[in-house]
């Protein structure tokens, strides 16, 4: 069986001047874009309701060039769409999850892909490394990407 697999992004700071949570955003639409081309059913967890809408409306404007079919949780057809966006545990299986929250997510484990973020804020930093660890202990093969 294929380990699964922990990826950390630095969002690295840009021209355009985005604030680390915008940044954070959008480097998430980025993957679940790169993921959905691979043919990957993807599931983005966020902290709350408003990020997830913001993130809603940011996946159907961020990349001109290509439409990601998405919606939130419980919206559009039964098997969901090929991205799913949403602050309340997945509820049909997927194979990457997108953390957007602060927190190992409590259901990780039934996903083979986990991409999480290394925000530039210290007391954040310190929650990413706990998130690092939690991964490792859960058997996933964790590595940091820039």
């Amino acid at each position: 069986m294929m380990q699964k697999q922990a990826t950390f992004f630095l969002p690295e700071k840009d021209k355009s001047n985005k604030s680390n949570a915008d940044l954070l955003l959008f480097c998430a639409c980025k993957q679940a874009a790169i993921a959905y081309r691979q043919q990957q059913k993807v599931f983005i967890y966020t902290q709350n309701q408003a990020q997830a809408h913001t993130v809603d409306e940011l996946l159907w404007a961020f990349d001109a060039d290509s439409f990601v079919p998405h919606n939130l949780m419980g919206e559009g057809p039964s098997y969901g769409s090929p991205v799913e966006i949403s602050w309340q545990a997945p509820t049909n299986r997927r194979s990457v999850l997108i953390n957007l929250t602060n927190i190992e997510p409590p259901f990780a484990q039934q996903f083979n892909q986990v991409i999480d973020f290394v925000p530039t804020d210290e007391s954040l930093k310190q929650q990413a490394r706990q998130r690092y660890r939690a991964y490792q202990q859960l058997g996933f093969a964790v590595k940091m990407h820039s």
